[in-house]
């Protein structure tokens, strides 16, 4: 468990360092244009990119950390087995869904690596894996997920994620 919670600080520190090299990009471009009547040239492409990994990378910390948006006021009605019943198939279509993107992903990738940005020249395929990158985290923690489940590690507090189970 300390891998993988080592793995996760170094995922959001990822984050951080990509948030600050787009904000600086952005910020200096902005400056460079209204003070100086120039600007750098790569600036708007290599923001677009990392904004594509911020955000895809983001989705799944916030995947690990339960925090998606979800509707429980069913799901909460239920008793402890159908709550673990619905909660494993969700985690299940979830993860299947997940694969799917990881496998369509991977032909995107090895296409992309033969098509270059036009300002960078850096190839799609690059670009691309902030997705395959993101599917396979998220496949990894559904699945943490589905064994937690199928081996009864799983506490019925962590069943409908963020609820009130109290009734308060």
């Amino acid at each position: 468990m300390k891998v993988f919670n080592t793995l996760v600080r170094g995922v959001e520190w990822m984050l951080v360092a990509m948030l600050a090299m787009m904000a600086i990009l952005v910020f200096g471009n902005v400056v460079l244009r209204y003070v100086f009547n120039s600007g750098i040239v790569f600036s708007e492409e290599v923001s677009r990119f990392l904004f594509m990994w911020i955000n895809l990378i983001g989705a799944l910390v916030v995947l690990k950390d339960h925090g998606h948006l979800g509707v429980t006021s069913l799901v909460e009605r239920f008793g402890e087995r159908g709550q673990r019943v619905c909660r494993f198939i969700a985690d299940l279509l979830t993860c299947v869904c997940c694969l799917l993107l990881i496998h369509g992903t991977w032909k995107q990738v090895i296409i992309g690596m033969d098509d270059n940005a036009p300002v960078t020249g850096i190839p799609m395929g690059y670009v691309q894996l902030s997705l395959l990158f993101a599917g396979i985290g998220m496949a990894g923690v559904l699945g943490y997920s589905l064994w937690r489940q199928v081996t009864g590690r799983m506490p019925r507090e962590e069943l409908i994620p963020h609820s009130n189970t109290t009734g308060d």
